[in-house]
């Protein structure tokens, strides 16, 4: 069989890198959400561009599909192996190749975590900012152009990948991109494979923009009397041109999760969360003219802090959050769904939201990087449940509708997978056929992460 006699290739190539080990496979094929197991056939762990490519090169003589790997910590099952194949672990290539800190960017390989990579820049005075809450791999983010609680001053995968190095799925080799900060050379590749969630290459190389620590960062919390009162907020905040770093919204259910799982302390009541980034002097200002715009909205409760130790603390707290609204329903599992919406339509977006899910059965805390117009709502499902399933894809379904009745997207990071695909033609119409295209040209046997993004066959 073609599966058999590439695994018996890929030993020969790989020897005891290359595991079948059950433990590996289970790993694998499992995700943070809901998602039923997908085990691989196999998993192999390449240290090389070129073990990469021979590796895709044997896949795609014996039809056997190919799944990129990073830490495991995507939410739509991006790193499934739905249809079986070798998944492509890449843990072992995990090195900063090169750092030009006069230039302030820097090359990696992808299987370096966003937390490894910014303890190697400490010493330079530069760090790398896109922070999705987990201790992703680089080139797991760049696959599903992640972003998170800072995207609101720093951007998004999308605006901090310069260049990639990628393995195409006849097993060439390319380069998109350079070091240089623009370009008018060409179709941008980069922004191709930057999103494509391994179905058109495995990215074994990135170069990454960088940003000076900030002198000065001061955070805080703060309570609101109503949702809409958080929200609108934000967008005053937004409108007046006030530089924040992050500003995250949560909602009461989030807050009472934060007080069972953190010793929190919180007010059962929307909150924000706030950072700002820059000198001392303009640090102090911008917490004051935020402080004025909340108290205009009531809000109240404020704690803020300028120490590492407070900070990091209640940054622990927002990133452990998926955990946090767990803990609400134990045992349950949770279907997880982010949309994006223009900033003026945020409030009406998360106010209908919250209704739909106040008339459901089931519970579903909401929070997300509001800065940006994106929120996420955490649906706590009994998985064996037929009927808290089906409930959650309604819930779901319904964002997602409102979402791009408001003139937004079905998903602001999360990405596709095979959690979102039933919405991409609704999203994308005749371009999502033009996504297949781009498919076929690139990858005809469907080797690359079957399943995911488009629909071939």
């Amino acid at each position: 069989m073609p599966i058999s006699n590439a695994l018996t290739e890929l030993s020969s190539l790989l020897g005891n890198r290359l595991s079948r080990s059950k433990s590996e496979l289970e790993a694998h094929g499992t995700s943070e959400t809901h998602f039923a197991p997908a085990p691989p056939d196999a998993v192999a762990f390449p240290e090389t561009t070129r073990e990469v490519a021979e590796i895709v090169k044997i896949c795609a003589a014996n039809a056997c599909p190919v799944i990129p790997w990073g830490a495991g910590t995507s939410l739509e099952g991006h790193g499934l192996a739905i249809r079986g194949g070798v998944c492509v672990d890449f843990r072992n290539m995990n090195r900063v190749l090169h750092l030009s800190p006069e230039d302030m960017d820097v090359t990696v390989q992808p299987g370096i975590t966003r937390e490894a990579l910014n303890t190697e820049l400490r010493t330079t005075g530069l760090f790398f900012p896109v922070d999705p809450g987990a201790n992703a791999s680089i080139g797991g983010m760049a696959g599903t152009r992640a972003s998170g609680t800072t995207a609101v001053r720093y951007g998004t995968m999308r605006d901090n990948v310069l260049a990639t190095e990628v393995v195409l799925a006849d097993g060439r080799i390319i380069r998109t991109g350079s070091r240089a900060r623009k370009s008018s050379a060409g179709y941008d590749l980069t922004g191709l494979m930057v999103g494509s969630e391994g179905t058109l290459g495995l990215i074994t190389e990135l170069t990454l923009r960088l940003y000076g620590q900030p002198e000065a960062i001061s955070a805080a919390v703060c309570a609101f009397p109503t949702i809409d009162a958080a929200v609108n907020a934000v967008i005053a905040t937004i409108q007046i041109g006030v530089p924040m770093a992050r500003i995250e919204f949560v909602d009461p259910a989030t807050a009472a999760a934060f007080n069972r799982y953190a010793s929190a302390n919180m007010p059962e009541a929307p909150h924000l969360m706030i950072e700002f980034h820059g000198s001392p002097a303009s640090v102090a200002e911008d917490a004051k003219r935020f402080g004025e715009i909340a108290a205009d909205f009531g809000g109240t409760e404020f704690r803020w802090s300028d120490r590492p130790e407070d900070r990091n603390a209640l940054w622990k707290m927002r990133h452990d959050a998926y955990y946090a609204c767990l803990s609400l329903r134990p045992g349950a599992r949770a279907v997880v769904t982010d949309i994006c919406v223009p900033i003026s339509a945020l409030a009406e977006a998360v106010e209908q939201t919250r209704a739909d899910i106040e008339a459901s059965p089931l519970q579903g805390p909401i929070l997300g990087h509001v800065g940006d117009g994106n929120f996420h709502a955490i649906l706590l499902v009994d998985p064996a449940d037929k009927a808290d399933m089906a409930e959650a894809q309604r819930l779901a379904g319904r964002m997602s509708d409102r979402a791009l009745a408001l003139g937004g997207t079905i998903s602001g990071e999360h990405g596709i997978g095979i959690g979102k695909l039933d919405y991409m033609e609704k999203e994308h119409g005749t371009a999502w056929s033009v996504m297949a295209d781009l498919k076929r040209a690139l990858d005809p046997h469907n080797i690359l992460n079957p399943g995911k993004m488009v629909r071939l066959n």
